[in-house]
């Protein structure tokens, strides 16, 4: 059964650093494309970064170029978002989502074409 796993969020203050990872399992994560995303409360849900299956190539939203990092271990499937200089606005519920595209370096940041998603994990930030 293919399942997805996020932790490491908490509380932080404002310019610290967390490092989100998203524990794969029942399935190849190497076929897989991974997005994270996230969810505050009376917003949609925002794509922040994805990864591909193949070449590992990135891409971000606007509003954490610079400051949030994503990467992948295939070998201990996991994937991880690497946020720093946080604030109060990347406070949200994040998740990471899988879609399958083997051996492609297809990605994308739109929620509706990843299939399988995990229970998602909180991260407020706040002095």
């Amino acid at each position: 059964q293919l399942q997805l796993v996020e932790s490491g969020g908490g509380l932080v203050q404002p310019g610290g650093s967390l490092r989100l990872s998203c524990a794969a399992s029942g399935f190849t994560l190497d076929y897989y494309a991974i997005g994270w995303f996230r969810q505050a409360p009376g917003k949609e849900r925002e794509g922040v970064s994805c990864i591909s299956s193949s070449l590992g190539s990135t891409d971000y939203a606007d509003s954490v170029k610079g400051r949030f990092t994503i990467s992948r271990d295939n070998a201990k499937m996991t994937v991880y978002l690497q946020m720093d200089s946080l604030t109060p606005e990347d406070t949200a519920v994040y998740y990471c989502a899988a879609d399958r595209q083997s051996y492609s370096d297809y990605k994308t940041l739109r929620a509706d074409e990843y299939d399988y998603w995990g229970q998602g994990t909180q991260v407020t930030v706040s002095s």
